[in-house]
Parts: C-alpha cells; sequence; structure tokens
C-alpha cells in the first residue's frame, strides 16, 4: 500500500499562468511533488493539491 505525503498551494487570481506553471514545475522537479488536484475558485484563484510518496525504510536487521 502506497502512502502519501501532502502539500497544499494557494494561487491567487493576479499570479500569471506562466508564473504558476514555473512554481509547480520547480516543486516536481526539485522536490518530486505531482500533481493530485487543481480546484478553481469563482474568482479565479486556484488551490493546488500536490502529493509525493513516503519512502519507508525496512531495518534488516
Amino acid at each position: 500500500m502506497l502512502d502519501y505525503s501532502y502539500m497544499d498551494i494557494f494561487i491567487p487570481r493576479d499570479l500569471t499562468r506562466e508564473a504558476a506553471r514555473q512554481l509547480l514545475t520547480e516543486h516536481a522537479e526539485y522536490g518530486k511533488w505531482e500533481l493530485a488536484r487543481v480546484r478553481v475558485h469563482p474568482d479565479g484563484s486556484r488551490h493546488v493539491r500536490l502529493r509525493r510518496k513516503i519512502m519507508r525504510v525496512r531495518s534488516t536487521l
């Protein structure tokens, strides 16, 4: 069974699409995050949920 860690990001409506793309790309490349959900609110702001797998290390002893 896979376990995930989640991070929520709020993107205001005045942030350009290019700036939002760059922000999410940096999280994906350097933090190993993947896109889980995007909600677009009526005012144009976006709520983004990112997730990544939790690596569990088992003892060999």
